[in-house]
């Protein structure tokens, strides 16, 4: 606090104005550790990002008891963690920017951190960083499953999955999450944003392949177009730059256009 004298006329009192320090900026590490912790703080939270461990655990269980064991390799293991992931993350996603209006408590953190966008910037973070996590923790829940097959018939273990064809699958999942965030900010609606991603990744794709049997001109450039023809592209592997050239494109057009879109509604929308 400091103190400082305006200097008066002769015979008037002078007087004394206060003026408070303005204070610091939040730094963003610290803003995005808050906003980790409230992605966890919350029973919902918890056990949402529990189940990323529970379903890779069930799933490579199962793996090990339904599958020929004889066959059994580490692809066919992170096929199986796969699917649960691919909708466990982007509603992880989703609820990481919706959970502040659901649980009513955008007023307090844009009162605390005025600059929304920063505070939107630490939710595209963590989202990606629990991504990236998560993908590690199941691929090291699969790894165990193919150890303990080979354990059980005796066969060595087949590793058939490269680190670059893993880090295609990571980017796969990455950008699943990034549409349920994207989605997120648009609806600013939990069970609104997660019905829209599961009609973008169930309900267009058929509708897209209806179109593609009917005409041709969509049949040859859905994949400029369809952004699910090209992501799931990334499980595979070994796409040629024709693949990555639309599914940049197709990124573009569900994901990016639309975050900016979104983000815009978030920095202009009344909070209450």
């Amino acid at each position: 606090m400091t103190a400082t004298t305006i200097d008066a006329a002769p015979g008037v009192v002078p007087t004394t104005e206060r003026t408070r320090p303005v204070p610091a900026r939040t730094p963003f590490s610290r803003v995005q550790r808050v906003e980790l912790r409230k992605m966890f703080d919350t029973r919902s939270g918890f056990w949402l990002m529990a189940s990323i461990v529970i379903t890779s655990v069930i799933a490579t269980t199962l793996t090990v008891i339904l599958g020929d064991r004889d066959t059994l390799d580490f692809e066919d293991f992170a096929a199986s963690i796969g699917s649960p992931m691919s909708i466990i993350l982007p509603i992880i996603g989703v609820l990481a920017v919706t959970s502040e209006w659901s649980q009513r408590t955008a007023l307090t953190t844009f009162t605390l951190v005025p600059q929304r966008r920063r505070v939107l910037a630490a939710k595209v973070v963590n989202t990606l960083l629990i991504g990236a996590v998560s993908m590690l923790v199941a691929l090291g829940v699969g790894a165990l499953g193919n150890l303990v097959t080979s354990l059980i018939t005796g066969n060595d273990p087949i590793w058939n999955i490269s680190v670059a064809t893993f880090a295609q699958i990571v980017l796969a999942n990455e950008l699943g999450m990034l549409l349920g965030l994207t989605l997120g900010l648009l609806f600013r609606n939990s069970p609104a944003a997660i019905v829209g991603y599961f009609v973008a990744i169930l309900v267009l794709p058929g509708l897209s392949g209806a179109l593609a049997s009917v005409q041709e001109w969509w049949a040859d450039n859905a994949g400029w177009f369809d952004l699910n023809e090209t992501r799931f592209l990334l499980f595979d592997g070994g796409l040629t730059s024709h693949d990555w050239a639309q599914l940049g494109v197709t990124s573009a057009l569900w994901i990016v256009l639309p975050l900016l879109i979104g983000t815009r509604l978030v920095l202009r929308s009344e909070v209450k």
